[in-house]
């Protein structure tokens, strides 16, 4: 007997599109974990299960099973004190490698590039790598004296300026936390090596949305970083523009026998446009 068996994505017209396909509940119940990371990275503290659960319109003992799974593949990590979950390692090196893909890559260089062609310095794209800092892209000066600094590369939080970045938009439970696991090892005469006297740079920083690097990394060298932020509808400059999640950094360092510090603060403008590009770049919506 001739049975009529119907292959997905097989023997379809040229007239139907993706459009006419329709989304059944099995699909959208294979996008959970998906929507779960999405959920978690978006979240500006640790997500409880109930929060989760309001928020992904998915029963608590569904995910409740999801989220042991995820944990134990390290997808999420449980936060015992607030009994809230956060993206684990194995999501952020899924995140990582997505921004270093090649053709993400081109796009971010090409940002970089016209960046430092406005500035003369050399400028970078950073992100948050656990504990340290990661060097995604770079575009170098011309200039003969520089710091050379490969992409690939991790560098400190506390003596960077994307690092002192991340760690000022971070909540103030997640810093404090972050602040207890780093040895804050003095690289230079400048570095803030005491915990008080850094928590309250990083609360100044936190409210001008910069960070700033005064030859705390490598004497003679300063930077400043900008951050770039997800998209969202709110006009620039607003409380809730600030608050999006920073997907990562634009910096730009100079030695000081070339630009001071105080030059390098004059081009937060031009790097603050060059961030809106590479949110376009790196958009998540």
């Amino acid at each position: 007997m001739k049975q009529n068996v119907q292959i997905p994505f097989q023997n379809r017209s040229a007239a139907e599109s993706p459009a006419d396909l329709r989304v059944t509940d099995e699909d959208a119940r294979s996008l959970r974990v998906l929507m779960v990371l999405d959920a978690l990275a978006r979240a500006q503290h640790p997500q409880t299960l109930a929060q989760l659960s309001q928020r992904l319109h998915v029963p608590k003992t569904t995910l409740m099973r999801l989220l042991a799974a995820m944990e134990s593949a390290g997808f999420v990590l449980q936060m015992p004190a607030e009994r809230g979950f956060v993206p684990g390692p194995r999501a952020a090196g899924l995140a990582l490698q997505t921004l270093r893909s090649p053709p993400v890559l081109r796009e971010c260089r090409a940002i970089l590039g016209r960046l430092v062609a406005a500035l003369g310095e050399t400028c970078n794209l950073t992100a948050l790598d656990g504990d340290r800092v990661l060097y995604v892209e770079r575009v170098e000066t011309h200039e003969p004296l520089r710091l050379q600094l490969s992409p690939g590369i991790h560098v400190p939080l506390h003596c960077t300026a994307s690092g002192k970045l991340f760690l000022s938009a971070m909540s103030r439970l997640e810093r404090q936390q972050t602040l207890q696991r780093l040895v804050l090892t003095r690289n230079t005469p400048r570095t803030l090596a005491d915990l008080s006297l850094l928590e309250a740079e990083l609360d100044r920083l936190g409210a001008r949305g910069i960070g700033v690097d005064n030859e705390e990394f490598v004497r003679g060298m300063t930077a400043v970083a900008v951050p770039v932020r997800e998209l969202g509808p709110e006009a620039n400059g607003t409380a809730a523009a600030n608050a999006r999640p920073v997907l990562a950094a634009i910096a730009c360092h100079a030695p000081t026998a070339r630009v001071p510090l105080e030059g390098l603060l004059r081009a937060v403008p031009v790097l603050q446009e060059a961030a809106q590009q590479m949110a376009r770049v790196l958009r998540t919506e």
